[in-house]
């Protein structure tokens, strides 16, 4: 079979032999595009001077014409290309560990008050978001963030289990999203384009739009009454009672066009890639239920009760408000516009823009939630194919209230897999709590955020870094970034304290918590911390909670003893070799038996003066 490398590394191959065969026929296009414009330009001084006929402008005329339209089209082929050698290129990086700083980092959708997501690592730059989304518009971003921070039932992770197996293969689809993905990034915003589609009709009552129709047909009879009678008065009336008609209107029809097209690119955007979806043939049944939310024949109603057109042709209906609002565009043309205005073309296109808005302004909100959830899955896609040796996890449907982690062979995902150092972990019934001993930088907040990386992505639907992962439903909670915070007026202890109140809450809750404690309670003394972070661990483990709980206080081993047989010591080690601190990251059974601080400060050049 062909690897992802092989096959990304062929393609990119491909597309930049294709952006050079573009960019030379747009090279060729510019220079023919110069000589006929050369040609006219003599031709117009020929004609001046009476040496030729003012008819032969229309040869250059109409070349110059038709080779703006080719080269038009030949710069979007050129445009696509590059953005094709854009994503194999990103693709590369991420198999290749070398994807920091290439993608968007999500950092709208950080919250240091989250349970996890700080902790983890979720956003941010070579944050596990900017490794995962290959998402086109906002609300793809959206989704995918959204499933990272909230963990799913059972059922929906199953589902996106099956859809994400069957696009991890769409190699073509991912590449043509890929193909639309700045232009969609870059245009669709998603809020404006609500307010817009949903507000309110600006344009009412409706019967005026058939007072406008008679206008109209009035100034076409008009116009064969000047024609035939050469008497202008009749034309002059109706102009004039047509004024005043459409004078109070203005104002808000003028507002109607502006507002539609300030945000039909956005649609047309949008467009094109609902269009991928819609001509897309799936089995997975969540994927068929996105198609269908763009299909099928199923009524809405807005926020403000109007009944809205079934939303099962999005592209089409789209395009149909692009047109709209084109010829509204034509009208900033001087000579359209004194044509168009005795016929009422702005007001018939603003009545016609508000009926757009009452058929489907309340679906968009579902295009756009279709799309964003196209898009996560696709970016989970991106990263299965991309890591074919990453199964998928099994959840585990047991008694409602039992608890379990079972991850053999576990890996960071963030980690580059050269340097990253694989363990076991298993957290059951047996075995709930996993007090984990060592020195700083021995591994063992990277390990507490594998565990918690893994759960993230298990529970959004992705396949996971390990051999093999079975996981009940949990909810998941950590303190590895707790922070204290100059402007909030708290310190490091009391936002500790607060976050594992919160978590104490959560245990209390439907699904069994995951606890992901880093150096719990070390902002206090070593006798108040040992009481303290038994007590709460107990009252964790009486919940139903399983985690772990990291230290490098050899004195707070003593939990596991304590809160025996539930809770069990394990530790990282490391040693000194030729003046450098060495580690394995492996984890081992027991506590750690010595500390290498005091032999680590002298490393560095501190005077450590160890007598009584």
């Amino acid at each position: 079979m062909t690897t992802p490398t092989a096959e990304y590394t062929q393609r990119l191959d491909e597309r930049r032999a294709e952006e050079r065969r573009w960019s030379r026929r747009d090279a060729h296009l510019a220079y023919a595009r110069l000589a006929v414009f050369a040609v006219a330009v003599v031709l117009l001084v020929l004609a001046v001077r009476g040496n030729a006929t003012s008819w032969l402008l229309v040869a250059p005329a109409l070349a110059f014409g038709l080779l703006l339209h080719v080269h038009d089209r030949v710069l979007r082929r050129l445009t696509t290309s590059r953005r094709a050698i854009a994503f194999y290129e990103r693709g590369l990086a991420r198999i290749e560990d070398r994807w920091i700083g290439t993608g968007d980092p999500g950092d709208r959708f950080a919250d240091e008050h989250h349970l996890y997501a700080h902790d983890l690592d979720l956003f941010g730059r070579g944050s596990l978001f900017e490794l995962l989304s290959v998402a086109a518009t906002a609300a793809g971003e959206e989704t995918l963030a959204a499933w990272l921070k909230s963990p799913a039932a059972v059922e929906e992770v199953g589902a996106r289990q099956r859809a994400v197996a069957e696009l991890t293969s769409a190699l073509d689809l991912r590449e043509s999203l890929g193909r639309a993905a700045l232009d969609v990034r870059a245009d669709v915003h998603s809020e404006p384009l609500l307010r817009w589609a949903e507000h309110p009709r600006l344009l009412s009552p409706t019967w005026l739009v058939w007072i406008a129709r008679l206008f109209t047909a009035s100034v076409v009879a008009a116009i064969v009454i000047v024609a035939v009678t050469r008497d202008i008065r009749p034309l002059l009336a109706v102009l004039v009672v047509q004024a005043l008609f459409i004078g109070p209107q203005l104002r808000r029809i003028e507002h109607v066009l502006h507002r539609a097209a300030a945000v039909t690119r956005d649609l047309d955007t949008l467009a094109r890639l609902l269009t991928l979806i819609e001509r897309g043939t799936f089995e997975a049944p969540l994927l068929r239920d996105v198609q269908q939310r763009l299909r099928s024949p199923r009524a809405a109603a807005d926020s403000t009760g109007r009944r809205q057109e079934p939303p099962h042709a999005a592209p089409h209906a789209i395009r149909r408000l692009h047109w709209l609002v084109e010829v509204h565009d034509w009208q900033h043309n001087n000579a359209f516009l004194m044509f168009s205005m005795p016929f009422l073309v702005g007001t018939h296109l603003a009545w016609a823009i508000e009926s757009w808005r009452s058929r489907h302004g309340g679906a968009v909100r579902q295009w756009l939630a279709a799309a964003g959830e196209f898009e996560a899955l696709a970016s989970l896609s991106a990263y299965r194919y991309e890591h074919p040796d990453d199964p998928f996890p099994e959840i585990t449907t047991g008694p409602q209230r039992e608890a379990r982690f079972d991850g053999a062979a576990l890996g960071h995902p963030l980690l580059p897999a050269a340097r990253m150092v694989r363990n076991d972990v298993t957290l059951d019934e047996t075995t709930r709590l996993l007090v984990i001993s060592g020195s700083n930088m021995s591994g063992k907040s990277t390990l507490l955020r594998t565990v918690g990386t893994n759960a993230v992505l298990a529970f959004a639907g992705g396949p996971v870094r390990a051999q093999s992962l079975r996981l009940s439903p949990l909810a998941l909670g950590a303190t590895l970034r707790i922070q204290d915070s100059l402007q909030e007026g708290r310190s490091r202890f009391y936002a500790e304290i607060t976050r594992i109140r919160q978590l104490a809450d959560v245990a209390g809750g439907g699904r069994p918590l995951l606890f992901l404690l880093d150096e719990l309670f070390h902002g206090t003394n070593s006798h108040d911390r040992l009481i303290g972070a038994s007590g709460v661990l107990r009252s964790f483990l009486d919940r139903g909670a399983i985690g772990l709980v990291t230290t490098h206080d050899l004195a707070l081993t003593a939990i596991a003893d304590n809160l025996a047989p539930h809770a069990a010591n394990v530790h990282f080690e490391e040693w000194f070799d030729a003046g450098e601190m060495r580690f394995d990251y492996r984890l081992k059974p027991g506590r750690v038996t010595r500390s290498n601080a005091l032999a680590l400060m002298r490393a560095v050049g501190l005077e450590v003066d160890t007598d009584e």
